[in-house]
């Protein structure tokens, strides 16, 4: 047994707490890969289970951190060995699952990922959930015909993780890229990761008629809501509206045209649960000819797991930008 430091989230009769404690590789979830982790990440979803605000846990106790990547300590599964470089998200981390808000962690070798030539462990972290959501909606797309040729793709909620990387992945795919976004001081940022045309969300009037003068070849929509009802009636023929947030709600309206005259697809992007041929192939990509061109600047802070809570806080209060590691290595 090896003791350590992990970010653990509680719930019981007491109510909600997190924090830093020392348990022993004993008590962790099981699994057949041990890992002593390198480096995490800070995703929306961590802030909501880390403070108690969204029920994301299904049972307690349970380390944070749904993204994870770090090296094979011990195995018992024959695909890898002691050293190998790996990395895994979603997957139950911090769900069902110990996380990887620890120096170590037991993963399951289903979910375990070889790190990919082309990737360091800390570029897979600036990347991790959201950059993997981001490449998976545009898989989902191309899977229906999506090119270039369509025109340009839009992706709301740019300022936001997964749709920073998502602009720089489309744009390095030889896709133009139409970044939407309510915070227009961000819009040099993001036409220096490749955005082609920048769109300030308030001013973005829809005219509320089923269809209205195709604008974009298809869509990246991490925002739901009103943004995805008007964002439908505005796609070319044969374009795809993927679907992977709601930071604007979970209801929509909309009428059949879209779909029944020009042949829109409506895609739905789940990252957590993807099957494992399509999240290595989504790894390829990303190592390879989707690889992000600005990773160092869409990582905009470094933080240690003693800086988790006031980065959880900052987080679900609208003050963060861009994408924040953890350097779990660096803890002690």
């Amino acid at each position: 047994m090896t003791r350590f430091q992990a970010f653990r989230i509680h719930r019981d009769d007491a109510g909600h707490r997190a924090g830093l404690e020392t348990i022993d590789t004993a008590a962790l979830t099981p699994g057949e890969v041990l890992v002593k982790v390198a480096y995490s990440s800070v995703n929306y979803k961590d802030a909501l289970a880390g403070t108690g605000k969204g029920r994301i846990l299904r049972h307690y106790p349970l380390n944070g951190g749904i993204d994870v990547a770090g090296h094979v300590v011990a195995s018992t599964d024959p695909v890898f060995k002691e050293g190998d470089a790996v990395l895994c998200t979603g997957s139950g981390l911090s769900e069902t699952r110990d996380g990887g808000y620890a120096q170590y962690a037991r993963l399951d070798a289903r979910w375990t990922i070889p790190l990919p030539a082309g990737l360091s462990l800390r570029e897979s972290m600036i990347l991790g959930t959201a950059g993997f959501t981001a490449a998976l909606g545009l898989l989902h797309m191309q899977d229906n015909r999506q090119a270039p040729a369509l025109g340009p793709i839009a992706v709301t909620g740019a300022s936001g993780g997964v749709g920073q990387l998502a602009i720089d992945i489309y744009s390095r795919a030889g896709y133009a890229v139409h970044a939407i976004s309510g915070k227009v001081d961000h819009f040099e940022h993001l036409r220096s990761l490749g955005a082609t045309e920048c769109i300030d969300r308030h001013a973005l009037a829809f005219s509320g008629k089923p269809m209205d003068s195709a604008r974009f070849g298809g869509a990246l929509d991490n925002v739901g809501g009103g943004m995805l009802s008007g964002l439908l009636p505005l796609v070319v023929p044969y374009g795809n509206v993927a679907i992977c947030g709601n930071a604007g709600g979970i209801a929509f309206d909309s009428t059949v045209m879209p779909f029944i005259i020009r042949g829109v697809n409506l895609l739905g992007v789940a990252s957590a649960g993807t099957a494992r041929d399509i999240r290595d192939e989504v790894w390829r990509r990303l190592a390879d000819d989707w690889k992000p061109r600005h990773l160092d600047r869409i990582a905009t802070r470094e933080i240690t797991l003693h800086e988790l809570p006031d980065t959880f806080e900052r987080m679900l209060a609208g003050d963060s930008f861009g994408r924040t590691v953890v350097q779990v290595d660096h803890t002690l």
